[in-house]
């Protein structure tokens, strides 16, 4: 089948890097949020991020304005429905997913693909919830967006190769590269990088390290471009932790579980650069570390 309208739920971080590669590449897209305030800001991000594209001479200026008339925004989910793919990219809690897929089933085309961006959630599980397991995938993105290559595509159990095809495609034509994974949890890149960085934590929370001293390690003793604990920082570490919930609940084994410190952290609102205080602290001029 042929992709030419893409609906995109949630205007937070993902989903304005989403609409934004999407209509670049000539897709029309209808970014929902519950907030329109949220919308808003997404708009205002997507052009300033497509301006800064154009200063770089990485696009033109007439394009920019194409990609922009190509975004529309709704706080009605079921103005979704006559999509042809939808890419769901609300918050990471499987209940607040499931909801919206059902509220958006009855307003469906019948060949209307459905996808999710969760970093970690079991694709099987959540396509079962829907009329369409066999049009259902994990289309995972990288943060930020518009900037990393990387999509990860997966198949629940029952999705079907036509599904996948489709979706492959799209990657092709946002420019990005597409790695098929297995729906197991967390699936590849975040089964290596987040106990990566559990594991920096607990070299924190141990003393073997500072922070400053743990992120200068891997930076410069192995060619990281971000330190474990910057790049926390930088993902947001409720969803650190609840990655690794994941991981830890879903296989069962006790290297996944949390550090202690991690979890306190989370407990204490110091979620990293979105609340302005992680694992450093960045209300000053220059990030200071808290630890």
């Amino acid at each position: 089948m042929t992709i030419e309208k893409v609906g995109v739920v949630g205007a937070g971080q993902m989903g304005n890097g989403i609409a934004h590669v999407l209509a670049l590449a000539g897709y029309e897209v209808l970014l929902t949020d519950v907030n329109q305030d949220a919308l808003t800001a997404a708009i205002a991000i997507i052009d300033k991020n497509l301006e800064r594209q154009v200063s770089r001479e990485k696009i033109t200026a007439e394009e920019k304005s194409e990609a922009m008339a190509r975004i529309g925004t709704t706080l009605t989910l079921t103005d979704l429905g006559p999509t042809d793919l939808i890419i769901e990219a609300a918050t990471e809690r499987e209940t607040v997913k499931q909801a919206i897929f059902e509220d958006l089933i009855p307003h469906l085309k019948p060949h209307t693909i459905l996808t999710s961006n969760t970093s970690s959630i079991s694709i099987t599980r959540l396509a079962s919830r829907t009329d369409r397991p066999e049009k259902f995938m994990g289309f995972h993105f990288m943060n930020p967006v518009p900037v990393m290559q990387l999509v990860e595509l997966i198949r629940g159990i029952a999705t079907d190769q036509p599904t996948y095809d489709a979706c492959f495609e799209v990657v092709k034509r946002i420019g990005k590269t597409a790695a098929s994974a297995e729906d197991f949890p967390a699936f590849i890149v975040n089964r290596i990088l987040m106990p990566m960085i559990n594991e920096a934590v607990y070299t924190l929370y141990e003393g073997v390290g500072s922070v400053k001293s743990i992120d200068e390690s891997m930076k410069l003793g192995a060619n990281h471009p971000m330190g474990p604990l910057e790049l926390a920082d930088f993902i947001g570490l409720d969803t650190c932790l609840a990655i690794m919930n994941v991981l830890h609940d879903g296989l069962a084994d006790t290297k996944y579980r949390p550090c202690p410190l991690l979890t306190k952290y989370v407990e204490a609102g110091w979620l990293g650069r979105k609340t302005g205080r992680g694992f450093y602290d960045y209300r000053g001029e220059t990030p200071v570390p808290t630890r």
